[in-house]
């Protein structure tokens, strides 16, 4: 496990010869400044949490990329948002060259829109996240289900021809109870997990938030986030978590902005489009991390998770972020949504790229009955989806009919 090769490094290497500028972006402590040591020993580097380092950049932030025009690494930028519109000079006093600067940013809202409009064109941004399954069970890389769909002219029983599981279902269920973040796989230990979580939600709290928003009722915001495990895999209701926290609906919903924003929670919009049914409008959402999630609501360890109320929506989340952390490490452009009806029908992931339209339901069986995908099915249909994939806990890849497919998580 000391050796964990990211997916996300092939990807960084490959924007390297593309863009001027590669942004890492994504929650603290996923492993971005352990990625910046696999650009090799040409580049220098630079943390902006490190006070030196801050008044090196800060006192003159042209003058600084003049002397500095190349393979410069800048870790934690959004500690100094003045960096954006000097980088973005000095990559167009040399436009053509590729390769030359990497940022890191966490836990800011603004980030990604100061990256997005400062070096719009100029870089390539890359969503970073904790270990992923492929990643834990070290077969990042290989081939896979989502790789396959990229090519649109795979049929759906070449998706699943010969695809082989990454691990054993207890090594599934082993990750979904710790979740991904690094610290905790590196140093195994069910007290060391413990400790570090609570120290990570913290840190979190009373470092980032606090002061990014100096503002913010710290202890209301407290309550907010011991609240997000009750509302992970919820359609949200704004007014009832509002009234939960004495604060008006404004207020809770910039609560629900600052937790994505800063990479803790993944809001996912619902799906309206292409649709003649009447649709649920209001936003879903998860907390990215399942061991986050499991250390907010409590739970000591795998056996009380099989039975707990939240063991079903944790699957789903955990899941549903797999399949987007996927997406990322490879570089895929990608829409996701969620789907229900007023009549109840749901799909819990629709997926929409340059590979079509996929929609996925997510089970926890490891049997899937035929009325179980009738939502599915007729979603396919309606909306003219590409294909429906079951993700269970089957022990094979499995061809349910025309579109239609079966695939155990271990397999994803």
């Amino acid at each position: 496990m000391l050796g964990v090769k990211r997916g996300y490094a092939r990807l960084m290497h490959s924007y390297l010869t593309t863009f001027p500028c590669v942004a890492l972006l994504g929650v603290r402590q996923c492993g971005k400044t352990t990625l910046l040591q696999t650009l090799g020993s040409q580049w220098t580097h630079f943390d902006l949490e490190r006070r030196a380092d801050y008044a090196v950049l800060s006192r003159d932030p042209d003058a600084f990329f003049r002397l500095h025009p190349r393979r410069i690494a800048i870790d934690e930028a959004q500690v100094f948002p003045e960096i954006f519109p000097a980088l973005r000079v000095a990559i167009d006093e040399h436009r053509s060259e590729k390769g030359r600067f990497v940022i890191t940013g966490s836990s800011s809202p603004a980030l990604l829109r100061s990256v997005s409009e400062s070096l719009a064109g100029r870089v390539g941004i890359i969503e970073m996240a904790p270990f992923s399954w492929e990643e834990v069970t070290e077969t990042a890389g290989r081939d896979s289900f989502l790789k396959r769909l990229q090519e649109r002219r795979t049929t759906p029983a070449d998706l699943i021809e010969r695809l082989r599981p990454r691990g054993e279902l207890a090594e599934a269920h082993q990750f979904w109870f710790r979740g991904g973040f690094p610290e905790p796989w590196l140093n195994p230990g069910d007290e060391f997990r413990s400790r570090w979580v609570d120290q990570y939600i913290q840190t979190y709290l009373f470092r980032d938030v606090k002061r990014l928003f100096p503002g913010l009722d710290d202890v209301r915001f407290r309550r907010f986030l011991e609240m997000l495990g009750g509302l992970s895999g919820r359609v949200l209701n704004y007014a009832e978590v509002a009234r939960a926290l004495s604060v008006s609906q404004p207020t809770a919903r910039d609560y629900f902005d600052i937790a994505h924003g800063t990479f803790i929670w993944r809001a996912i919009p619902a799906y309206t489009r292409n649709t003649v049914k009447r649709v649920v409008k209001h936003p879903k959402g998860y907390l990215r991390d399942s061991g986050l999630l499991h250390a907010l609501l409590r739970i000591p360890d795998g056996g009380a998770l099989s039975s707990h109320p939240q063991m079903g929506a944790s699957w789903e989340g955990m899941v549903v972020e797999e399949i987007i952390r996927q997406l990322n490490t490879l570089g895929v452009a990608h829409e996701y949504s969620y789907y229900r009806t007023g009549g109840g029908a749901e799909i819990d992931l629709v997926l929409e790229g340059a590979f079509g339209r996929v929609a996925m339901e997510i089970k926890y069986t490891s049997t899937v009955e035929g009325r179980d995908i009738r939502g599915l099915r007729d979603f396919v249909t309606e909306c003219k989806a590409r294909l429906g994939v079951v993700i269970n806990n089957d022990v094979a890849a499995r061809h349910y009919g025309e579109n239609l497919l079966g695939l155990p998580f271990t397999h994803l």
